[in-house]
Order: structure tokens, then sequence, then C-alpha cells
């Protein structure tokens, strides 16, 4: 009892001893979130601004933040621009392949890394691991290579197929997938349910802010890649939206339309922010449950 009390009186005096934190004022800590918030949307406002502005306004002063006679008509030679259809339902179609690609490929990878015991495992998980170290500079020759002897060239399966199976993807999912009680699922093999079972019935329904963090980051991967469509569309029927704008606004030899530019880049931001304003809730849950902080 001696031992006992001599070490709960140690434990208060350090207590005591150590140095407390103070907590941050919150007029001090939500000034810099505003600060923080406002420096991050800067780009995007004056990308806006610039959207509203006639090509002579922006040539005159290309750093103004307001412009002085607002107009849509970027907007509206954008959307008469030929060909811009196209671009829009290729980047469509090429996401769609891409996103629903990552779910399936990624849950039913994430799943059997996690909660499947088989030989080679660890060495997977490992290859998921080094795939992600690996920069796209590397191995776009050789994606490009096969790609043409797929005869997958200039078309929207060959632009959509390297990233139907990002590694980053199958890595949350693993990561998520961890966080599953084993319990649950022994209970349902318990109850006679297979795999395919307890994966489509058990498995994806718990798993849905990791299917919406993915889905997110897939899309956003496809529809704002460039350099890979620009590689494999080798006309401008297969031409993807951002391919598409930086094709067509040339106006003329090493001219730039910088007004029907900003506006395509306006239509292209706007259904990524669609997206993870609907799916943000989701978003931040799936971060936070794959322990990617």
């Amino acid at each position: 009892m001696t031992a006992l009390a001599a070490l709960r009186n140690t434990s208060t005096t350090t207590d005591l001893l150590a140095p407390r934190r103070r907590p941050v004022p919150r007029p001090l800590l939500y000034g810099a979130l505003v600060l923080c918030a406002l420096l991050t949307a800067l780009p995007f406002f004056w990308v806006l601004s610039g959207s509203l502005r006639s090509l002579d306004e922006i040539r005159s002063d290309p750093g103004a933040w307001l412009p002085h006679h607002v107009t849509f008509d970027n907007f509206l030679r954008l959307f008469r621009t030929e060909g811009f259809g196209q671009f829009m339902a290729n980047s469509v179609v090429v996401a769609a392949i891409v996103v629903a690609g990552n779910v399936v490929a990624a849950s039913a990878a994430g799943y059997a890394l996690a909660k499947l015991d088989f030989a080679g495992k660890r060495l997977a998980f490992g290859a998921v691991m080094a795939a992600m170290m690996v920069p796209f500079t590397a191995v776009f020759v050789t994606q490009f290579v096969i790609t043409v002897d797929l005869g997958l060239a200039d078309t929207l399966t060959g632009i959509a197929l390297p990233g139907v199976a990002m590694p980053l993807s199958v890595f949350i999912m693993r990561q998520y997938a961890m966080s599953i009680p084993d319990e649950l699922l022994e209970a349902a093999r318990i109850d006679g349910a297979g795999e395919f079972r307890i994966f489509f019935r058990i498995f994806l329904p718990l798993s849905g802010p990791a299917v919406a963090t993915i889905t997110i980051m897939s899309f956003l991967a496809s529809w704002n890649n460039f350099i890979w469509p620009l590689i494999v569309a080798q006309s401008m029927d297969t031409y993807t939206l951002p391919v598409g704008l930086a094709a067509t606004s040339q106006a003329a030899a090493n001219v730039k339309d910088y007004g029907l530019l900003l506006a395509g880049a306006i239509v292209v931001m706007l259904p990524v922010l669609l997206l993870f304003l609907f799916l943000q809730r989701y978003f931040v849950q799936g971060i936070s449950g794959t322990g990617m902080r």
C-alpha cells in the first residue's frame, strides 16, 4: 500500500510539473481556417472571373480580379464549338468505365487482401504498394506499346483501361476492410453464406465511405487526365474534354483563345465539385477509416 501511495504521489507531482497546453483561441483558429480557404479558392475565383471577361479585356489586363464588363460570350462560344458535345460525351464514357472498374476491382482486391488467406497474400499487397510508388512517366511508354498491340489505340477503351484498377484504390479498400470485424463475416460463413454473398450482401454495404472515396478519386483522375488521352487519342472523335479544349482553343498560330480556355476550365471543374459536394461526408469517413490522416 505504501508503494502504491508513493506511485500515486509521484504521478500527481509529475502531472503538476508537466506544462499545460493552452488551447488555441477560437477567433484565431477560425481566422486561420478562413485564410487557408481563401488562398485555396483564389485560383478558382480568378478562372471564374476570366471566363466572364472578353478576350480583349483579358489581354489588356490579365491580372485583373474582377471583370469590367461581365459577358457570357465565352460559354456560348464554347458550347457552339464544333466537337464540344463529343468531347464531353467521351469524357463521361471514360470516367464511367474508370469509376466502375475501380469500384469493382478495388473492392474485390481489398476484400481479398484483408479478409482472405491465400498463398502469396503478402507478396500481392507488396506489389500494390510498389505500384503506388512508380510514377506514370516511368510506365506510360510501356502502357502505350501494350495498348497499340491490343489494337486499342485511338479508342475510348484504350484511354480508360490503364485506370480501371488504380493501386491507391486497392490500398484504400484494403485498409477500410481491415476495420470491419472478422466476427461479422465468420457469423455469415457459419450461417452458410458463400464468399460472393458475403462480399455483395455484407462487405459492400458496410464499405460505403470507402467506395465513395475511390469514386471521387478515380473520377477526378480520369476527368482531369490530359497526358494519357493526348497520347492514345489520334483523332478528334476520341478526344476527351481537356484534350479537346486544348486543341480547339488555338485561335491562330501561337495565339490562344484564353476566354474559351477559361470557360472550358470552369465546365471541367463543375462535375468534380458537384460530385464532391454530394459525397463529401462519405469521403471524409472513408479517409479517416483507412487511417490516411
